[in-house]
């Protein structure tokens, strides 16, 4: 199995992931200002399907990289005779994972949906119009949404990895 290149033994695709995690919310956050306070619209669209590109990749390689090696349990275990995480630490760790799954789940669907939209109900390139309302909801919901993905992930990488 594959190490990472963030001084521990996670996979090196987890690695990937965790850092796109701590790369995301900070780019995220200029994609909202080139929309509120530049009125940039085109670099706003551009921003986000970049970066729906990338995150979408990251976590395909990365989920692919989970069934290669038989799940998160035999990430962090890596050797069966010594163990990272006993039982009880692994049942605080997948309870952990769970929470980071509500908003894993739940950001690519919401986020593919405010995209979707967007490019359907928006003009080429983008301006303001009668999609604004719904799309500055879904939107902010989208970004929440992320950000908490974005923080559960990380918790859960310390929890298994770091601390």
């Amino acid at each position: 199995m594959s190490s990472g290149f963030l001084g521990n033994d996670a996979s090196f695709m987890l690695d990937v992931v965790v850092s796109a995690l701590v790369l995301v919310v900070p780019l995220l956050a200029y994609s909202l200002y080139t929309v509120k306070v530049s009125h940039n619209f085109v670099r706003h669209k551009n921003l986000q399907l970049l970066l729906a590109g990338v995150l979408l990749v990251a976590v395909t390689a990365f989920e692919i990289d989970m069934r290669l090696h038989g799940g998160w349990v035999n990430i962090v275990n890596k050797d069966p005779s010594q163990p990272r995480l006993d039982a009880s630490q692994l049942d605080e760790v997948r309870q952990i994972l769970y929470i980071h799954l509500v908003f894993a789940v739940s950001t690519p669907l919401l986020w593919g949906v405010t995209i979707y939209l967007a490019l359907r109900r928006f003009a080429n390139p983008p301006v303001p119009g009668a999609h604004s309302r719904l799309h500055k909801t879904l939107g902010w919901l989208s970004t929440i949404d992320l950000t908490l993905t974005s923080v559960t992930g990380l918790w859960f990488y310390y929890v298994a990895f770091v601390g």
